[in-house]
């Protein structure tokens, strides 16, 4: 479980094919804190470490991942956003994030209102009802709060703090996100939907 709360980012070094499975080295300040089978969340994506040395560690997305994220478009030297699981008797500073992407989505502008940024993103009208007017969503792993929310677009605003420490600095307008909709309002949609 995370909380969308991201800890830091990593510098992917390279990237290597394995049948239809890409693997990932990455380097980050949490290497050292880092172990095999530890789950950590990349630009919201659960992934699995596999191996740990001096200064990188390796995870490896399957063609279902690929498919279904932007991992696929991922390249040599971009910057991701990583998070690991929230301990036990640790603070919730966001909302439930599983890890698990739902879609992805598109950026479709970028406004900087000097002292803050307001970004843009449109993505399949089929997963309209899982977003609300200042409701949750995970963006790239980013707990995040919706507005001008339409049937298959919304933006959110990012203070300096989130701009400096993710990879939202890097972000530009055509670029593919992963989005992960709040976690209790798909419950509510399934049950609902259980009912007709």
């Amino acid at each position: 479980m995370f909380t969308g709360i991201i800890e830091t980012v990593a510098e992917i070094v390279a990237i290597t094919e394995m049948g239809t499975n890409k693997s990932f080295s990455l380097t980050s300040p949490l290497v050292k804190e880092l172990h095999p089978d530890q789950s950590i969340c990349h630009n919201g994506v659960c992934l699995t470490v596999e191996q740990v040395d001096d200064n990188q560690y390796t995870v490896t997305a399957i063609a279902e991942t690929l498919a279904k994220t932007n991992l696929g478009k991922w390249q040599k030297g971009d910057l991701v956003n990583l998070e690991r699981c929230v301990p036990a008797l640790g603070r919730f500073d966001g909302h439930f994030v599983s890890g698990h992407i739902d879609t992805t989505a598109i950026c479709t502008g970028i406004i900087d209102k000097n002292g803050s940024w307001e970004y843009s993103f449109s993505f399949d009208k089929e997963y309209a009802n899982n977003i609300i007017e200042k409701g949750s969503i995970a963006l790239n792993g980013i707990s995040l709060t919706i507005f001008n929310v339409g049937l298959n677009c919304f933006t959110v605003a990012i203070i300096p703090y989130t701009y400096v420490h993710t990879n939202m600095q890097n972000l530009l307008v055509g670029d593919t996100v992963n989005l992960e909709f709040d976690m209790i309002g798909k419950y509510v949609n399934r049950m609902q939907s259980l009912k007709n």
